[in-house]
């Protein structure tokens, strides 16, 4: 199976060690149902909270990158046609080029490459 899946991370109003923890689960999940991206809802700090959710997410992907647990991923304000990297994920992705999401700048997703 290729394409991707959405997950809203915001959903509940969780902490944001829940939220990583969910994010754990289904990153996993999504490897092992063959998934190639995952399009994540985690918000941008619009109540005055500075997004801690999003830096939160955001570092952890981080860190799962660098230890190669994850190929990539892309901050959704980056998240266009004219990013490199936003190319090549809708190369290994090709839905992605129909996301309602690209091309708006939108920094409450992040787009991860599995």
């Amino acid at each position: 199976m290729a394409g991707y899946k959405t997950v809203n991370l915001e959903e509940g109003l969780p902490t944001a060690d829940r939220a990583i923890r969910r994010l754990t689960y289904e990153l996993a999940a999504a490897k092992s149902m063959g998934y190639t991206a995952l399009k994540l809802i985690h918000g941008y700090g619009s109540s005055g909270k500075g997004g801690v959710l999003r830096v939160q997410v955001r570092d952890y992907l981080l860190r799962r990158h660098s230890r190669g647990d994850i190929q990539a991923f892309i901050a959704g304000e980056r998240l266009s046609i004219f990013d490199e990297d936003t190319r090549i994920a809708m190369g290994l992705c090709p839905e992605l080029r129909m996301d309602r999401d690209l091309d708006r700048h939108n920094n409450g997703i992040t787009v991860v490459i599995l």
